[in-house]
């Protein structure tokens, strides 16, 4: 009896550490201006390992970010959004990946932006 209600305590908390495993959700603040921007950013999450949805929103510049903890973390998921060429929190954007972007998708541009 004892032995059968340690193993029924043992697979109850075997259960609870799997249930650890469910996505997470990450909201992180962007330098993101257009839907050029917009496009391009969620594109490359799209692609990156574990990343199972993303969503900017440019009115506030913050991409919500659902993932696999198991396959990627808050981290490497803001090297992404930095080496695509945009700040991500308080880290800024790879120098090479901001070169890359379109005139008008640049923090600095004079251009009107377009949507």
């Amino acid at each position: 009896m004892l032995k059968s209600l340690v193993f029924s305590c043992c697979l109850l908390l075997s259960g609870l550490v799997w249930a650890k495993d469910e996505p997470k959700t990450v909201k992180i603040k962007t330098s993101a201006i257009c839907g050029m921007c917009k496009a391009r950013i969620e594109k490359n999450l799209a692609f990156s390992k574990g990343v199972k949805e993303s969503n900017l929103d440019l009115k506030d510049k913050v991409v919500t970010i659902t993932y696999d903890p198991k396959k990627t973390n808050e981290e490497q998921i803001k090297e992404t959004i930095m080496k695509t060429g945009y700040d991500a929190d308080s880290v800024p954007a790879d120098a090479k990946g901001y070169e890359k972007l379109p005139a008008c998708c640049k923090k600095d541009s004079k251009m009107s932006h377009h949507e």
